[in-house]
């Protein structure tokens, strides 16, 4: 005979929702730590290998960084994966066709701003635009008028474009470029304050080096350098990365062992070790 307590409990117990029978068996258990998580053994384990990344590149960004308010990590995750990859293209030439139209157009834009004052380029390049512009035009029409046929404007689709820039891309940029700025501010503050002088040093002998590169170019000379040194040395190193790896590891190695004597015989260059 059936005892009624037992009838009584088995009848007041909760139908799984979410779960057969057999589901609930094969399912391991995850101890009551993680039922009162609100999590299982898969969650747990994939949060807790996310934390080490996250905890490694924290240890990365703070050993051996002196731009402290500068964290270079904002600045690549402000841009999208497709647009990364598209520079990266362009600047290995994966395509050549595209990548010397960009170049050669930024070069020519550039040349151009070198020897000519802005407004005459500006004035020069609209001038250039609207004569390509209004004799397509005018040959579209005077076709269309001898075949008879109709087509209307050349350029019906591009003015019907929408141009408006959408309010919720533009909002986000806009507080990436303004956290940006605050953080540099920070950092030039922290610089020229001596908060740690090791670092306002250093600032200071980059300050002392850009007064001799400016001595020698002029800041377009610079801009054209950057732009050719952009589409030029990523391919280089992809070509010759064994052996310009060896060289930098050879140097980097002298000049970090010359630092390292160089703190050992000035004493207050050295970084005291912060209290935790």
């Amino acid at each position: 005979m059936a005892d009624p307590r037992t009838d009584d409990f088995l009848s007041s117990q909760p139908e799984s929702n979410n779960f057969s029978d057999f589901e609930q068996l094969d399912k391991p258990d995850a101890g009551p730590e993680a039922e009162n998580l609100g999590f299982d053994q898969d969650e747990e384990i994939t949060s807790t290998s996310f934390g080490n990344e996250n905890l490694a590149e924290e240890d990365l960004y703070a050993t051996g960084s002196w731009m402290k308010n500068v964290d270079p990590r904002d600045v690549l995750g402000d841009i999208s994966t497709a647009d990364f990859s598209f520079f990266l293209d362009l600047i290995y030439w994966r395509d050549v066709r595209k990548t010397g139209v960009v170049f050669g157009s930024m070069m020519f834009l550039l040349l151009s701003l070198a020897f000519f004052s802005v407004l005459s380029v500006v004035a020069y390049l609209s001038l250039a635009v609207l004569t390509v512009t209004l004799s397509f035009r005018v040959y579209k029409n005077i076709m269309g008028a001898v075949q008879k046929s109709g087509e209307g404007h050349p350029f019906k689709q591009y003015l019907e474009a929408d141009l408006e820039l959408p309010e919720d891309k533009v909002k986000p940029a806009v507080e990436n470029v303004l956290r940006h700025v605050n953080c540099t501010a920070k950092e030039v503050r922290r610089l020229f304050l001596i908060e740690d002088l090791v670092d306002s040093i250093k600032f200071g002998i980059l300050l002392w080096l850009l007064t001799y590169i400016g001595s020698w170019f002029n800041g377009m000379t610079l801009i054209i350098l950057a732009v050719v040194a952009v589409f030029t040395l990523p391919k280089i190193y992809e070509t010759y990365k064994v052996q310009i790896d060896n060289y930098v590891g050879l140097a980097t190695t002298q000049i970090n062992k010359v630092l390292s004597q160089v703190q050992a015989k000035v004493p207050f260059l050295k970084k005291k070790a912060k209290t935790q």
